[in-house]
């Protein structure tokens, strides 16, 4: 499969949003894609160089997205980790291995940066994420909580 990775653009999100909004969990999380919310938030990501909000292209055409944070810390004797959220493979794309190439690039991109450690959290109800992620070699040694505000 020929994909390609670039930055996402303003153009672009309410196709990501639409991709973020594309299931159970999601669909209840998420408003209207051209919500000025969304912008916002794409303007701040955008603006902070510790964050990449990256669009996968299939054949010229946005087919997925996940968003890298880089988190500095002391611990692991101050290593820097690559947290990836947000991934999200297009409906029309899905089992045709695109999301296995996006986090493949994600590991490396994060490697490259002199990352220690990558790291994602995945709901507890998306088991078939969950296989894919050990498929990849992640490994759930951790929990994890989470507090809406």
């Amino acid at each position: 499969m020929s994909v390609t990775f670039r930055a996402a653009r303003r153009e672009d999100v309410p196709l990501i949003v639409s991709m973020l909004a594309d299931d159970a969990l999601g669909a209840r999380r998420e408003g209207d894609p051209r919500d000025e919310v969304y912008l916002a938030a794409f303007e701040a990501i955008d603006a902070d160089p510790r964050q990449e909000l990256v669009v996968a292209e299939h054949d010229g055409t946005v087919a997925g997205t996940m968003q890298i944070t880089y988190i500095p810390g002391l611990s692991r004797r101050g290593a820097e980790r690559a947290l990836i959220e947000a991934v999200r493979v297009h409906a029309a794309m899905r089992g045709q291995g695109l999301g296995r190439a996006m986090m493949r690039w994600a590991v490396e991109r994060a490697r490259e940066r002199g990352c220690r450690m990558v790291q994602l959290t995945s709901d507890k109800a998306r088991a078939d994420a969950h296989r894919f992620y050990t498929s990849l070699g992640f490994v759930d040694s951790h929990v994890g909580f989470k507090l809406t505000l």
